[in-house]
């Protein structure tokens, strides 16, 4: 997917059971050019699936237009039945910006949307969360309010007007709710009880709007109401979520069904643990969670550290790692197995087969390297040294974490370590950067030159390659130079069982800046803009030098030490 812009759609339809009907919908938005299909999640008790799907917004925005008129066609709402709140067919319908798009313009593309089931399909249309076009809309548990049953009466209060679309109840369809939000995570907690009521009670705990405030009792009490007769609430512990209790037979036990609408305020981990503490307090154990849709890679790496921080273990491992201790953490596959590739938005949208020198095997690199092509060439290599060379003091710094009667140094050395795995990462990529850069200066040189204008434009193009494929290296120096402060310090204070392996750190950060300097020299005789080429120039002689002055240095300590 190349585009520039991408929203994600993830509309609820109320069908869970019947596969056929949900194939017909998710048929219509696969139908639509430019559209990607990420996941479908259908749950036979709740009776609703979750479709998640991403492109370029106007191809999005159709897709939801035929999947809407599809599952109006194939749903009848009259008949449905599910644990979960709906009010249509097809109940919700969110836009979410995710790349090159403000939610701004996201909200336009939701009216518009919104506007077009209203018009076009005659439906009922709520606007909900951005999109919203009076504020007391903006809450989608306002907007649902009643659900289905009690969707007729709604549409006679002229205050629930639709936003777009008749004041008309479809029994068969029900009404829509569209709009704009950021990214929501559906998270459901597991409990070893089979209690609705305690559920709740834990849900009510835990969700920001939290409960009713009444006299006395706080179950059977009276509702304490304020000036204007609305209930008075007691907030719950988490900011920017919302929770209900509820059983699903197919499990036979009960959920905390949450929606996590700002995951940078209240992450998946703080939500897991809050209902542990919660749901323990009130003689309930929670057995495991389940994500319903996508979560993003961010979301699980912080969970993953989150808990390794918690057992005072390091979190400078790998992002497979990470998100593995997460998994665990949380017993995210106590109901079915779960797969990164299949839940995790980023590793869904990459490509399939991937053609990144550093996804290859270490054989499969030495091989590529080895072979007639040009790339990857020195510059490959340098960043891939670097990147060795910063894996090297990482481990260091974790093998000290974990150091037996280090235990009061463990959060020095695990800093440490997250630390190396960042220098590691920009190393890698700049691995498949260079190779990049290298391959725009062919492509340069590749275009026509048969006129005037097109030697111009030929000799601009390969200018501007020729600069790029100089800077990589120098930034390639520049990252692996941090290399240094990692790998100091893991000679000075780190395990001395593994000072000789910071020393080989020393020695492959020395020849990656070395090597990366040898490109920047070469690459700059190639400009005509000398003014450029002498500052890269200068710069990366300073680098050089210093990075002599380093390797000298620490190899020094580590004779004295050996």
């Amino acid at each position: 997917m190349n585009s520039n812009r991408i929203i994600e759609c993830v509309p609820n339809f109320s069908e869970g059971r019947d596969m056929e009907k949900i194939r017909q919908i998710t048929d219509e938005i696969e139908s639509v050019e430019g559209v990607r299909l990420l996941d479908v999640d259908p749950g036979r008790d709740t009776n609703r699936t979750v479709v998640t799907f991403v492109g370029e917004p106007e191809a999005v925005c159709e897709a939801a237009f035929r999947a809407v008129r599809r599952a109006v066609q194939v749903i009848d709402m009259s008949k449905h039945t599910g644990a979960h709140p709906r009010m249509g067919a097809t109940d919700v319908c969110p836009l979410v910006p995710v790349a090159g798009i403000t939610m701004e313009e996201t909200v336009v593309y939701a009216r518009s949307l919104a506007k077009k089931i209203g018009e076009e399909l005659s439906l009922p249309v709520y606007c909900y969360e951005e999109a919203a076009l009076e504020p007391k809309r903006k809450n989608l548990a306002t907007v649902r309010a009643g659900e289905y049953e009690g969707l007729k009466k709604k549409l006679e209060d002229p205050s629930w007007k639709p936003d777009f679309g008749p004041a008309r109840f479809d029994a068969g369809a029900g009404a829509v709710i569209v709009g704009a939000r950021d990214f929501l995570v559906a998270f459901n907690v597991n409990l070893n009880t089979t209690s609705v009521r305690r559920a709740n009670a834990i849900a009510f705990d835990v969700r920001e709007r939290g409960r009713e405030k009444r006299e006395g009792n706080r179950i059977t009490g009276k509702v304490v109401r304020d000036a204007d007769g609305a209930p008075v609430m007691i907030p719950g512990s988490l900011k920017s979520v919302k929770a209900i209790g509820w059983y699903i037979p197919e499990y036979r036990f009960a959920q905390i069904s949450m929606n996590l609408t700002n995951i940078s305020v209240t992450p998946v981990h703080v939500a897991f643990d809050e209902v542990c503490r919660k749901a323990d307090a009130k003689g309930v154990r929670v057995t495991g969670s389940e994500l319903v849709g996508l979560i993003p890679l961010k979301a699980m790496l912080d969970a993953g550290r989150y808990f390794l921080h918690k057992q005072q273990r390091s979190a400078g491992v790998s992002d497979t790692e990470l998100i593995e201790t997460a998994v665990r953490s949380m017993g995210l596959a106590e109901l079915k197995p779960f797969n990164p590739d299949e839940k995790i938005i980023e590793y869904i949208l990459r490509e399939k087969s991937s053609s990144r020198l550093a996804d290859l095997s270490l054989a499969s690199f030495v091989w590529e390297t080895s072979s007639e092509s040009p790339a990857p060439g020195g510059g490959s290599v340098s960043a891939a040294m670097g990147a060795m060379g910063a894996a090297l003091g990482t481990m260091v710094a974790n093998l000290s974490s974990h150091k037996r009667g280090w235990d009061d140094r463990w959060e020095e050395f695990a800093s440490w370590a997250e630390r190396g795995v960042q220098m590691q990462k920009r190393l890698l990529q700049l691995v498949d950067e260079d190779t990049a850069a290298y391959n725009a200066i062919l492509d340069a040189f590749g275009m026509p030159k048969g006129s005037e204008e097109e030697k111009a434009a030929r000799s601009a193009a390969v200018e501007e390659a020729t600069k790029q494929a100089s800077l990589v290296p120098l930034t390639v120096m520049k990252e692996a130079y941090k290399n240094f402060d990692l790998l100091a310090e893991m000679i000075k204070k780190g395990n001395p069982n593994s000072v000789t392996d910071a020393a080989v750190g020393v020695l492959a950060t020395r020849a990656c800046i070395r090597g990366a300097f040898l490109n920047v020299q070469v690459n700059v005789k190639g400009l005509h803009d000398r003014a450029f080429a002498e500052s890269l120039l200068a710069e990366g002689r300073e680098i050089d030098t210093r990075a002599s002055e380093a390797e000298d240095d620490l190899l020094r300590k580590v004779r004295e030490s050996v």
